[in-house]
């Protein structure tokens, strides 16, 4: 008999970026009250709501804000730029009569350099914090203890005058990395776990977990000739240590006291093994970890083919894969997929993707309007990191701008002036007006959602390439028939090419109903044949087999 699924292998996961999805009080920022009065357009129960099952909150915890909250400088609180612990306790209860889960954005490689204890651990070489950081003395001539470099940009160390040694970061200077070979480091860090989880938090986003672990002895990276920057390194030594394996095996000791409490990890594509090592057996370090390579794809079927396979090789027995098209850190999925072709097709063909896929999906506010990057100049900028390499590379902020509800002049966002400025396409691209478009990539974003919730081969069931006779084409079945109770299997076939392509599927014909078009046709559950069907430009099918 299949075993039932555990909530978070069938839950749609929200993710919302706090700045910018709703301000209540018209200083420009969003906040928590403003994310409840909201939380109807995520589930309310109806079809008119988008359906989604948990929501991941990046950081909201108090914080200088140099890294708009990857910077943490106390675990155990909200800033009061986004409300209060109360209003936090009330967005758990108002989400949880919704069927709403809340996931956090727990930091764990790194704090605030204003946090109290990077502030005792540099005040004093004795005070016990002080080995909750990393410090080291110099080399002769000043130089620094390794040649590491920094994911930002720079050196990985800074000279604290005061104490006068390095400290050292791998991202900001405002943000050192902790030490988790310290014993008391790791049991207050598992103490803030618990206070989440007791508040009714059922799950961690686990930022950067592959930085986690250092090679104390502080050997130089070797250099790649040819490179520049970050990866101008390869970065043995630095991160992907064993320590991190360790430590994610004591956190999922640490939240099996707690019923149905998800981890999901962010680690680098390039880590060794890849990000699925993060998943160990199977059972004892993550339950899913984010597979990146489909955002730094093209739109090409070549190349999600041999990702989509890769991961599906990799994620282990007892795992479970994840699907993410966009984030926080990255340009928008329908601004990197439309580049060269059209946008609004290309969107729509790869929400197909993001549910028909197996694992779980996670979608980043904003995406099922089909919002862009945002247009900035220079003076708008707010992230250091999108700044230091303006305008060579697009940066994180186009990415952040605020959540589009209606056409009036703050796009329903905010009553004063948004931290970010709206993005241009407000008027036409937001929830009032495409609420009302049966044809808007919300309606299909909903119908999509409903479709996968009541559909058990697309929640559950195995992941089979087919081979199409087009390499323009990815096709690929979701297995029903082997599930308990059966169901049909379910074909989803992606052209990628921006003509139209004929598909042959390989083996005896198949038979069934076509249930959705991304081109809006068809609608009427008509009938479908394996022997030879077409694909429009950029369409997207979903196929229920007989």
């Amino acid at each position: 008999m299949t075993a039932l699924p555990v909530w978070w292998q069938k839950a749609i996961v929200y993710q919302i970026y706090p700045w910018s999805f709703q301000d209540s009080n018209g200083d420009g920022i969003g906040d928590i009250p403003g994310i409840i009065s909201r939380l109807d357009y995520l589930n309310d129960g109806t079809e008119q709501s988008l359906g989604v099952d948990a929501i991941w909150l990046s950081p909201i915890y108090p914080s200088p804000m140099v890294d708009f909250g990857y910077d943490v400088a106390d675990y155990c609180n909200v800033d009061s730029r986004f409300g209060t612990l109360a209003d936090f306790d009330r967005l758990v209860t108002e989400a949880r009569q919704r069927g709403i889960r809340i996931i956090m954005d727990l930091v764990l490689n790194h704090t605030s350099d204003q946090h109290p204890w990077f502030q005792k651990a540099r005040a004093s070489r004795s005070a016990p914090e002080r080995d909750w950081y990393y410090w080291a003395d110099g080399k002769d001539c000043w130089r620094r203890p390794s040649n590491w470099n920094a994911r930002f940009g720079g050196s990985s160390w800074s000279w604290d005058s005061f104490s006068r040694q390095y400290y050292l970061h791998s991202f900001l200077p405002s943000q050192p990395d902790l030490n988790w070979g310290n014993p008391a480091l790791r049991a207050t860090m598992f103490d803030v776990v618990r206070f989440w989880l007791d508040r009714g938090v059922q799950g961690f986003r686990l930022d950067a977990i592959n930085w986690l672990g250092k090679d104390v002895r502080w050997p130089d990276n070797p250099i790649r000739l040819g490179w520049r920057g970050y990866t101008r390194q390869t970065h043995l030594y630095d991160r992907d240590q064993p320590l991190a394996h360790e430590v994610m095996r004591e956190l999922r000791s640490v939240i099996s006291a707690y019923r149905d409490v998800v981890l999901v990890g962010e680690a680098s594509a390039d880590t060794v093994g890849g990000p699925a090592a993060f998943y160990g057996n199977g059972s004892d370090e993550l339950h899913t970890v984010f597979d990146f390579r489909l955002l730094k794809s093209p739109w090409q079927a070549d190349r999600f083919r041999t990702v989509i396979s890769a991961a599906e090789q990799a994620v282990p027995s007892g795992g479970w894969p994840s699907i993410v098209l966009s984030n926080h850190d990255q340009s928008r999925h329908i601004d990197r997929y439309g580049h060269g072709g059209d946008a609004g097709r290309r969107a729509r063909a790869a929400a197909v993707l993001l549910f028909g896929l197996r694992g779980t999906s996670f979608l980043y506010y904003g995406e099922e309007l089909g919002m862009r990057n945002g247009t900035l100049r220079y003076r708008d900028l707010r992230d250091p990191y999108t700044k230091r390499f303006w305008p060579f590379r697009v940066g994180r902020d186009p990415a952040r701008t605020p959540m589009q509800w209606d056409a009036s002049a703050q796009a329903g966002f905010t009553n004063g002036r948004p931290w970010l400025p709206v993005s241009d396409n407000a008027s036409m691209v937001n929830v009032e007006w495409e609420s009302k478009d049966p044809l808007s990539l919300l309606t299909l974003y909903r119908h999509l959602i409903r479709m996968r919730k009541s559909t058990p081969a697309l929640l559950m069931g195995s992941y089979i390439a087919m081979e199409s006779g087009n390499p323009h084409c990815l096709v690929f079945m979701r297995t029903g028939k082997e599930l308990t109770p059966p169901d049909s299997d379910m074909l989803v076939a992606v052209n990628f090419a921006a003509r139209t392509v004929t598909c042959f599927l390989a083996g005896p014909e198949r038979t069934g109903r076509q249930l959705l078009s991304t081109h809006q046709r068809n609608t009427d559950r008509r009938p479908w044949t394996s022997g030879r069907f077409d694909l429009q430009p950029d369409e997207a099918i979903i196929v229920s087999l007989t």
